[in-house]
This record gives C-alpha cells, sequence and structure tokens, in this order.
C-alpha cells in the first residue's frame, strides 16, 4: 500500500494483446527526526503500473501533483540494454483510489463541496432526522 502525489502525468500505451496499461510514478514523503533531534524530510519515489478498465480511468482522471492510494504487489523486471543488466522494480496496482483533489485538482471541482446535514436541514425545511414513529422489534430483524 502506497498514499503519495503523482510526479508526472500518467502514461496510457496498449499492449499487443489489446489490454491498456497505464505508468505513472507515485512519491511519498516522510518526516522524522533524526539522532541530533533535527527534523528531516525525505522523499521516495515508486514506478506503478495499472492494466485493464483501470488504466484508462487513471489515464483519464488524475494528473501530477494529485494524491492517490495504490494498493499492489512489487515485482521487478530485468532487461539487457549495451551489454549492461538493467532492472525496475514496480507495484502492479490492484487497486487506485483518487485522494482530494485540492484547489480545482483534476477533475475540475474548483469551489464544489460536499452537502452537509445543515444543508439537508434547510433543503427539507425540518430540523433533525425524520425517525419512523413505528417500534422496532428486535425478534423481527432477520440477522
Amino acid at each position: 500500500m502506497v498514499f503519495g502525489n503523482l510526479t508526472r502525468d500518467p502514461e496510457l500505451r496498449a499492449l499487443p494483446s489489446g489490454v491498456n496499461v497505464c505508468n505513472f510514478s507515485v512519491a511519498t514523503n516522510r518526516v522524522y527526526r533524526d539522532r541530533d533531534g533535527k527534523k528531516q524530510e525525505q522523499a521516495d519515489f515508486h514506478n506503478i503500473v495499472v492494466f485493464g478498465r483501470q488504466a484508462d480511468v487513471v489515464a483519464q482522471y488524475l494528473k501530477k501533483g494529485r494524491s492517490v492510494f495504490i494498493e499492489g504487489r512489487m515485482q521487478t523486471r530485468s532487461w539487457e540494454k549495451d551489454g549492461q543488466k538493467q532492472y525496475r522494480t514496480e507495484i502492479i496496482a490492484d487497486r487506485v483510489q483518487f485522494g482530494p483533489s485540492g484547489s480545482g485538482g483534476a477533475t475540475g471541482g474548483g469551489n464544489k463541496r460536499p452537502p452537509t446535514s445543515d444543508d439537508e436541514t434547510e433543503a427539507s425545511g425540518r430540523s433533525g432526522i425524520d425517525y419512523p414513529k413505528d417500534e422496532i422489534n428486535p425478534d423481527d430483524i432477520p440477522f
């Protein structure tokens, strides 16, 4: 599991099999105190790979700077380039959840905010929750 911010826009491609694949990287930040008690900051960068329909959604809605929560497995690939063995460790995402978009963000949410209970009360003209008048018998509950 990784929670961080995209360091670049996702890149969408299609494999020869026709399956879409999306690549992007995420930075995770860590703040800690060293032995001397000084505050230190460290950033780690993770390469993320997403396949299928989820790759299409990621490419469409995520942009650089947006926060994201990734669940997946780590995989290291290797190949040879110019006689040298190259390695790349990636997170193959099983699940991608979008984080808050911030001010405007990639979704263009801008100044919209989710409705609150005060908004619902004003809209309905009532105060509080409208509970049923009948008593509920615990024996009637099927679980």
